[in-house]
């Protein structure tokens, strides 16, 4: 029994010794069918992407020639638009000339009218003289002269001036000084335009006529005779038969370069047959060298000659060359995997993130060479498995730690936007304060994210300020790691990409529900609209906080003094407007102020003069009440009332700092 249970304690030893290496081959086994599945994909992903690039190349030579017809239409297509608008502009110039004309008659009636009537009661007044002066006589004298003067003037031009004299004379243009010269003026800017006009026809015509002499045929009346059903018409049909001809010429193109790359494939194909006729000749001679000299120095045994026939010897020699081949491209896929594994292991040796790694053996893989690594890999993997297993739990309990550091990121950044929805929510404006009634005064806009998404990226920001914290020589501030800053970092990387929008309403006389960004508040606010949306900001705050603190039921949420406030904010609909708001959210306002502006004073309902009164005595300073002044309240009654307690005086201790 003895004897036997040795035996099978050898025989279990040698079981588990076959089952590891089992249970290893079949662990290589799973790593070749992944990389081969792998290297499929990939192979796959390439084979998909290639074919779609032929397609494309395919559909080069198409789209090239689209793109030749698409110029040519946008070329002819800008030539068109530009005669259009040299027409609409000559057209427009023509207009302003006849609106110019027509404001000239509307101007001339209204100044013939003037003249027809200034002429009637001149001739009123002069048929109401009796007698005719000196001055008439001397006046008649002028213009007979004048009448004579003008009359051998006209007789010295030719019937056809005069003629069209006569007809200007009889027109709108001709009834008086001022459109005789305004007509004037315009008929020279029209003889202006009308030369510039004629200047630049001109120029394009011999332009024109260059381009035409330039593109002549040498000799004979044309370039080419076209058949009859290719002979144009007009401007259009030759300007179509161009744009054919041109994608015509494009297609030929695109065939003659399609060409020439074939012909220069089979040339560079010709060129590696040779090249391979060179490499097999050179082999065949070193067969043949082989087989004269096919004995080896460094063999000892003689060669044995075979027992077959001779096809047998045959068959074995050929299995034994196949057999040759395989074991030789095994042992070069072997040596080639043995010398990629040791430059990844020396790659891995080098990196910079193990810079600060001291240990022997990472030295001893830099110094050593490739050749000389694998006689070591046996004793450096025995001596790496129990820091392997150390390190593997060390990074399994940080990735838990990671997790619950991410946990409870998450639960505060989901807390801090909630924080923000009642920031909206409690900055409800009360009725009364017409478009603002009811209206929120923030609000802030922001997309929430999936729970998958909101970890991924809080992981992220927790990644990043390990990063940080562990980096040399950081930057004062940069690795800072309080709360606040990581829960603000959280915030931002939880509302990415749009982030967070927040718009607050603009304080104004009429209280129009216009909002603005926070951003441009300094660029948009007066100074007391400024100081009413800080004071309302506060409000929300205070009432944000109170809400907070389970107290959002109490109306008293806090007191804030305001150090004259009314010197920025003295305008009336300012001050009810933060009171307004204070009332609604259970704040307490307290104004403090040197300036006696009875306008903004009286918009409250307790005002309370104070003065400083000074010991002489003992040097020291007291504040008392002057006077009160309740213009918002109702006077008291004239009864006594009964008085329980009165302070009388106040005094301040301060303690002694500790030593």
């Amino acid at each position: 029994a003895r004897a036997f249970a040795e035996e099978a304690d050898a025989e279990l030893g040698e079981a588990r010794t076959v089952r590891a290496e089992a249970d290893e081959a079949a662990a290589d086994a799973a790593r070749v069918r992944d990389e081969r599945q792998e290297t499929a994909q990939r192979a796959r992903r390439a084979a998909d992407a290639l074919a779609g690039l032929a397609h494309r190349l395919r559909e080069r030579s198409g789209w090239q020639a689209k793109v030749r017809e698409l110029t040519d239409e946008a070329a002819e297509s800008e030539a068109r638009a530009e005669a259009c608008l040299d027409r609409a502009r000559a057209a427009d110039e023509d207009r302003r000339a006849a609106q110019r004309a027509a404001d000239d008659a509307r101007r001339t009636a209204r100044a013939l009218r003037a003249e027809r009537r200034e002429a009637y009661r001149a001739a009123s007044q002069v048929y109401e003289k009796v007698g005719v002066g000196a001055d008439l006589r001397a006046e008649q004298a002028r213009a007979e002269s004048d009448e004579s003067a003008a009359l051998a003037e006209l007789d010295r031009l030719t019937n056809k001036v005069r003629t069209r004299a006569a007809q200007l004379l009889e027109g709108t243009d001709g009834a008086d000084g001022p459109s005789r010269q305004a007509a004037a003026a315009r008929a020279e800017a029209l003889v202006q335009m009308l030369e510039s006009r004629a200047s630049a026809a001109s120029e394009q015509l011999g332009r024109l006529r260059g381009e035409a002499e330039r593109h002549a045929p040498a000799d004979g009346e044309a370039h080419t005779e076209l058949p009859e059903e290719l002979v144009p018409a007009d401007v259009e049909q030759a300007q179509g038969l161009l744009r054919t001809a041109t994608a015509q010429l494009a297609a030929h193109s695109a065939a003659v370069e399609t060409a020439r790359a074939a012909h220069a494939d089979l040339l560079r194909a010709h060129r590696t047959a040779e090249d391979g006729a060179g490499g097999f000749d050179e082999t065949a001679a070193l067969l043949r060298d082989l087989l004269r000299d096919h004995t080896h120095p460094e063999d000892e045994q003689e060669p044995v000659a075979h027992q077959g026939t001779l096809e047998e010897a045959r068959q074995s020699a050929t299995e034994t060359r196949r057999s040759l081949r395989a074991c030789a491209a095994d042992l070069s896929a072997a040596e080639a995997a043995v010398r990629e594994a040791s430059d990844v292991l020396v790659r891995h040796a080098n990196a910079n993130r193990y810079e600060q790694v001291r240990t022997p053996a990472r030295q001893q893989i830099r110094e050593l060479p490739a050749s000389a690594l694998p006689e070591h890999a046996a004793a450096w993997a025995a001596a790496f498995a129990p820091r392997l297993r150390v390190l593997t739990d060390e990074l399994a309990q940080l990735e838990r730690n990671r997790d619950s550091i991410v946990d409870r990121l998450r639960g505060l950044v989901e807390s801090a936007l909630a924080t923000l929805r009642s920031a909206q929510r409690l900055s409800q404006l009360p009725e009364g304060l017409g478009e603002w009634s009811g209206q929120e005064f923030l609000r802030i806009r922001f997309e929430e994210p999936d729970q998958a998404t909101l970890t991924e990226r809080l992981g992220e920001v927790i990644d990043e300020a390990t990063r940080t914290a562990v980096k040399k020589n950081a930057a004062f501030g940069e690795g800072r790691r309080d709360g606040m800053s990581l829960l603000l970092r959280g915030v931002q990387a939880a509302l990415e990409p749009k982030g967070i929008a927040v718009e607050i309403l603009k304080p104004d006389a009429v209280l129009r529900a216009e909002r603005v960004p926070v951003g441009q508040m300094g660029d948009v606010f007066s100074g007391g609209q400024l100081l009413t949306a800080a004071i309302a900001l506060y409000c929300t705050m205070a009432a944000l906080r109170s809400n907070d603190r389970g107290r959002d039921k109490h109306r008293h949420a806090g007191t804030l003094f305001l150090d004259n406030p009314i010197g920025r904010a003295n305008a009336t609909y300012l001050l009810e407007l933060q009171r307004a708001v204070s009332d609604a959210l259970g704040v307490q306002l307290l104004y403090t102020t040197g300036l006696f502006d009875t306008t903004a004073l009286a918009e409250f309902p307790l005002v309370i003069r104070l003065r400083n009164d000074a010991d002489l005595r003992a040097g020291l300073k007291y504040i008392s009440v002057e006077e009160h002044l309740r213009p918002g309240l109702p006077q008291p009654t004239q009864e006594p009332e009964t008085i329980h307690g009165e302070i009388t005086a106040t005094r301040m201790f301060r303690r002694a700092v500790p030593s």
